[in-house]
């Protein structure tokens, strides 16, 4: 069960590591005006944090199914995989100044050699390696005392507080509904995760990234400063940091609220 737990958390922390990261394409995109390369190049990052998302849910199910035939609580376990995704946002918030580094001189890398391959190959040499670790930078004041954050919706960050949370609190809360109902619909119970992800993915797709991306389209159209987009992806990312906070508050009423549903 230990081993499941520590791959579950790893797990955890790279995907919301990522996840995080993606939002400083967005002031890459704006500074350099190479829109669809920066995020062409980002959709392979994309694909590695949903890959080990595909990994996650089996991992859940084996953890709630070996605590069930034990008789063992999880959910100090699952609540220190909640935990993992919030020290993975907050990871990713130092990383976010080197990775912009990086991220913008493979973009500048991309354009001249057309294929993301070389460029990771590159990437991966023991010299270039050396170069990225000395392009390392830490985040300073100075970075967001220049700020202004008064010309962002703040519905928006509201509602990606919440989003964030359900994205978090998912899997780990279907899957836990699971101790909480009777034998035959234990496997419906766990099966409800790919229901509420469903509805947070609508709600990020609706409410959430249509706004992101018209601020981000003004800005590289001229019509907004550059600084707004910096604001934007500074509230995106705190309060992506405040929803998987939120997700340990939302993890167990939401496990209850499934089970209820399976049970009435």
């Amino acid at each position: 069960m230990k081993a499941c737990l520590y791959e579950l958390m790893v797990l955890t922390f790279i995907i919301h590591l990522i996840d995080t990261l993606s939002y400083s394409v967005r002031l890459n995109s704006v500074r350099s005006g190479q829109f669809a390369l920066s995020m062409s190049f980002f959709n392979l990052f994309v694909l590695v944090s949903r890959t080990a998302n595909t990994f996650q849910a089996p991992l859940i199910g084996s953890l709630i199914g070996i605590s069930i035939t034990s008789g063992i609580e999880p959910s100090l376990e699952l609540r220190k995989i909640i935990f993992s995704s919030t020290i993975g946002t907050l990871v990713a918030i130092f990383l976010i100044p080197w990775f912009l580094r990086i991220f913008s001189a493979a973009v500048k890398r991309l354009d001249l050699q057309g294929s993301v391959l070389s460029v990771l190959v590159e990437a991966f040499s023991l010299s270039t390696m050396k170069q990225l670790i000395r392009k390392a930078v830490k985040p300073s004041r100075s970075m967001i005392s220049t700020i202004r954050f008064n010309n962002i919706p703040k519905r928006l960050l509201i509602l990606n507080t919440v989003i964030t949370g359900i994205y978090t609190i998912g899997v780990l809360s279907a899957n836990y509904s699971a101790m909480f109902v009777a034998e035959q619909d234990r496997l419906a119970a766990a099966s409800s995760a790919g229901m509420i992800n469903g509805i947070a993915t609508i709600m990020l797709t609706l409410f959430i990234d249509p706004k992101a991306a018209i601020i981000t389209d003004q800005a590289l159209k001229g019509d907004r400063p550059y600084n707004d987009v910096k604001a934007l992806v500074t509230l995106l990312i705190g309060t992506k940091l405040l929803g998987t906070i939120l997700g340990q508050f939302l993890f167990l009423p939401a496990a209850k609220l499934i089970a209820y549903f399976y049970n009435s």
